[in-house]
């Protein structure tokens, strides 16, 4: 349901969550049996057994660790001082039965409210706010990929159709921290990031904020609270539970929120992080963007379970899947999670399914592993359409002041793009600043020999 809280919305967490108390008590029966020689495999067994008698829909669970949700056959718990025999398989092996999922929707495809859903109280001034940066990645998005396709820029990354997940961090404070992945470009446009830092690190001049020292779209912006962006995926799961694990322990109130593709679930970041965050209690907001492809892998292909929401339940935390393309549902979620976080309640994972309407990256050609009808499904889904659409019905929009927008931001590319041109690459001493706070000795030897080199031009020019 549209209206249902954080803590419902994925069903089998409920489930397991009762699951796993009687499990407890089973493991607690089991000690006090140790001295009688007891089947405490079997104890275990008749317990969940006797659960089910008592009519509770649980999670019964095999000799191996195994869940599924089902009903098992009535029957009275043996008592403890009787022999215990396993009960007899019935049919083939026992397999996950998946339970019906949740999808959290505020709007429909033609961005009206769907009946029944409770729209967050989202002021005016920030809606309209969200559709000008998401206008603003829009555009930069086309113009950048068209300045690789040129040949003037070595790589570029987009997130046309993916826009709405990014602003998942409007309700965040500045002092929050976030650590994005590569396909968040709203996040930084809405914390701050101005257009001439976003195309001064594409082209690693002098007035690059990291100094050249990453790859394009590898962003970093220490005084807005945004992380490093790194091309090994999962790394800054680890480091967004720490931080935010640090702020619990200074007694601040600050929150951690990361993004990571669904294939980075894959990753044993993702475990060590999820897991540390749940037995930390750590105010961290985990948002899985499941756009359907990690580069040529499909999505099927990463996971055994229904959704990714759903293994929030093995960290314990709660686990949300919510229409990714729906900026209301998207703010609605993480409103609720950061409130969580925030009020010492601990992290939650959000899944943000959405979908990758183009390649992965400038290098990727979609089109050798993919249906190119696939896209197709998700074009009436646009999150910009959508949001446009009940923008209108707002009474927040019209047509000259979105060409207004991108009139606006067209023009401010094309002139930082022109001092782009025109600023050279830092300086080569820059090499050795920013690494210690006092320079070593060994380190001031390396550079004085540097730099007492002979200089010569690089053949390389890229214009």
């Amino acid at each position: 349901s549209p209206q249902g809280p954080l803590l419902g919305a994925v069903r089998d967490g409920a489930v397991a969550g009762a699951a796993d108390r009687d499990h407890q008590r089973g493991d607690d029966q089991d000690r006090e049996h140790r001295s009688s020689g007891s089947d405490h495999s079997a104890l275990r067994r008749d317990a969940c057994v006797a659960r089910d008698a008592r009519g509770c829909r649980a999670r019964a669970i095999d000799t191996c660790g195994r869940h599924s949700l089902h009903r098992a056959p009535t029957r009275a718990a043996a008592s403890p001082t009787e022999p215990h025999r396993r009960p007899p398989r019935r049919g083939g092996p026992m397999v996950a039965v998946q339970a019906q999922d949740d999808l959290r929707r505020v709007l429909d495809d033609e961005g009206r409210v769907l009946p029944g859903a409770r729209v967050p109280d989202v002021a005016d001034d920030v809606l309209r706010n969200i559709f000008d940066k998401m206008t603003l990645v829009r555009v930069m998005d086309d113009r950048m990929m068209r300045l690789q396709r040129q040949g003037r820029l070595g790589f570029y990354m987009k997130s046309i159709g993916e826009e709405a997940t990014h602003f998942a961090t409007a309700p965040l404070r500045m002092s929050d921290w976030v650590y994005p992945s590569y396909r968040e470009q709203g996040a930084w446009f809405y914390r701050g990031y101005t257009i001439k830092q976003f195309v001064d690190q594409l082209f690693g001049n002098a007035n690059d904020p990291v100094k050249c020292r990453q790859m394009p779209v590898h962003h970093s912006a220490n005084w807005l609270n945004l992380v490093s962006i790194s091309s090994p995926v999962g790394t800054q799961i680890p480091q967004a539970v720490g931080s935010a694990y640090a702020a619990k322990i200074m007694g601040k109130d600050d929150v951690s929120m990361v993004y990571f593709g669904e294939g980075t679930s894959s990753t044993g970041e993702f475990h060590v992080g999820l897991n540390f965050a749940g037995v930390w209690k750590a105010p961290c907001v985990f948002i899985c963007r499941n756009n359907g492809w990690a580069i040529s892998v499909p999505r099927e292909k990463q996971t055994a379970a229904k959704t990714f929401a759903s293994k929030a339940v093995g960290y314990g935390m709660p686990g949300i899947r919510v229409d990714g393309n729906d900026i209301l549902a998207v703010l609605q979620v993480a409103q609720e999670a950061i409130d969580r976080a925030r009020a010492g309640e601990g992290p939650t994972l959000i899944e943000a399914l959405t979908y990758r309407v183009q390649g992965h990256s400038s290098s990727d050609d979609p089109s050798v592993y993919r249906d190119p009808k696939e896209p197709e499904i998700w074009e009436k889904r646009d999150p910009l359409n959508r949001m446009r659409n009940y923008l209108t019905h707002r009474g927040l929009w019209d047509q000259a002041w979105e060409q207004g927008l991108i009139d606006r931001y067209n023009q401010e590319i094309t002139d930082a793009l022109a001092a782009s041109d025109v600023t050279p690459p830092p300086p080569v001493e820059s090499m050795f600043d920013d690494v210690y706070e006092e320079m070593p000795w060994h380190i001031r030897e390396q550079k004085a020999w540097l730099m007492a080199q002979a200089r010569t031009k690089s053949p390389h020019h890229h214009g």
